[in-house]
């Protein structure tokens, strides 16, 4: 049996080591990026800014992303997902995920307050709309997930009108969070959370008691 070449096991391992790297200087980027678009909007950080945040080379962004725009869609597709289990979300999963702890946790000044780790839907609807069609195609999948998800919450009425009351219920949750979030007056910002999760919780609560 022929011995283990040790100049190619020495290449071998520093391929290794340099490809997780590269893996990890990548996510480093993304989850970066994620959070920055999240607050200050696509256009509202340079590849300069990202790449220095990161600790990484200004140069070194194209060994990693082809263009901007498949940096953009890479992280839409991230923070969108990301934003379901963060923000003051992380909680809701299995049994404790209902309707009613969707509103209220969604709608929380806590949620609010934290555009960064939040629902990616609030805070990108905006700048995705102005983007391309990969952009959208990502938002899509994300926004119909969301509807599903709310849907099946619904416990009254047959599939058309679960469908429309999950899209009803959604609109009503990203719109109030995103009008919270625009206005300086706090007070006014509470109140539109606090109107819409009354509103919400009770329209739910009349809907599960039709036959």
């Amino acid at each position: 049996m022929t011995s283990p070449d040790p100049v190619s096991m020495m290449i071998d391992i520093q391929m290794g080591h340099s490809q997780a790297e590269k893996t990890e200087n990548h996510n480093r980027i993304i989850r970066i990026a994620a959070a920055r678009f999240r607050e200050m909007g696509l256009e509202g950080l340079s590849v300069a800014d990202l790449m220095k945040e990161a600790g990484l080379t200004h140069g070194g962004f194209y060994r990693h992303f082809p263009s901007r725009e498949d940096l953009v869609v890479e992280t839409i597709a991230y923070a969108l997902a990301d934003g379901e289990t963060r923000g003051g979300l992380e909680e809701l999963s299995g049994d404790n995920l209902t309707l009613t702890t969707l509103i209220d946790a969604y709608l929380a000044e806590s949620h609010r307050d934290t555009p960064s780790r939040g629902c990616g839907v609030a805070t990108l609807a905006g700048d995705v709309a102005r983007s391309g069609a990969r952009a959208k195609s990502v938002f899509t999948r994300q926004v119909k997930r969301n509807i599903q998800s709310v849907s099946a919450m619904l416990s009254a009425g047959d599939a058309a009108s679960k469908r429309a009351g999950a899209i009803m219920i959604w609109s009503a949750l990203v719109g109030s969070l995103t009008l919270a979030r625009a206005v300086n007056d706090k007070k006014l910002s509470s109140e539109i959370l606090e109107t819409i999760r009354v509103e919400l919780k009770a329209l739910s609560g009349s809907s599960k008691k039709k036959k």
